[in-house]
């Protein structure tokens, strides 16, 4: 029994990191996400670690609540994929909602004039924008406050716990038919340390490499194309992509 658990342990091994990586939902709304809202590096990762544990606590605890009820794999890989539609369905509606958020902010924040005339009668034109940088001074606390109230990282990470991790069921019934609970902790255990790392390495990659180019014009709009991002990867799950 314990060579075959080294076995299985390699195999979630392996697979807890090729189902993230070509799993893009695993890391890209994170990437968009931190840029749009100027997340740091380090905040970004806390983020991306704690929705990676819920995402895979939360098919973990239906794995061993399975395993109690006495529930057959069929059954707990229908419910895992009923799980990846709702997570699907919830990532493109999240994703919508922020681009045409992002689109109404990238609009009202294009770069405008304001003519100024000081007491001296010295008229000049003031260029500015809403948002960024610059803002007026009854606007100073508007994006900390913003950032403070934002519901985003929340969105998330409720989004992620209803995310399946679909090769991890099977992993998890072959220990538990053999009365092996230690054999049940030490696949999940590997599997989520995996996936979580796996996440983390991705997100920080997408970080460092974004955080070097520049949009441009396209910048005002980098909400929206967050919120695009998010919508594609809902869209890619729907269809099995």
């Amino acid at each position: 029994m314990e060579g075959n658990l080294l076995i299985l342990a390699g195999t979630a091994a392996s697979l807890a990191i090729v189902h993230t990586l070509i799993g893009p939902d695993h890391y890209l709304p994170f990437i968009a996400m931190s840029r749009a809202r100027d997340w740091s590096l380090k905040r970004t990762l806390g983020i991306t670690a704690a929705c990676g544990l819920g995402h895979v606590a939360g098919s973990i605890a239906l794995g061993v609540l399975g395993i109690l009820l006495g529930l057959a794999l069929g059954g707990l890989e229908w419910i895992e994929g009923v799980r990846g539609q709702v997570a699907g369905w919830l990532l493109i509606g999240f994703g919508l909602a922020y681009t045409a958020w992002g689109i109404r902010r990238g609009v009202r924040n294009r770069p405008h004039s304001h003519w100024h005339t000081h007491k001296d009668g010295v008229a000049h034109a003031h260029r500015h924008r809403h948002a960024g940088t610059h803002a007026h001074a009854h606007d100073e606390s508007a994006p900390a406050a913003l950032e403070a109230a934002s519901l985003t990282p929340w969105v998330l990470f409720t989004i992620f716990v209803f995310g399946p991790c679909e090769p991890l069921i099977p992993l998890l019934m072959y220990p538990a038919a053999e009365g092996s609970w230690g054999g049940v902790a030490l696949v999940g255990g590997v599997f989520g340390v995996l996936t979580v790392t796996t996440m983390l390495g991705a997100v920080w990659v997408g970080y460092v490499g974004l955080s070097r180019l520049s949009f441009g014009r396209m910048e005002r709009y980098s909400h929206a194309l967050a919120g695009l991002a998010v919508l594609a990867c809902g869209a890619a799950i729907q269809l099995g992509l």
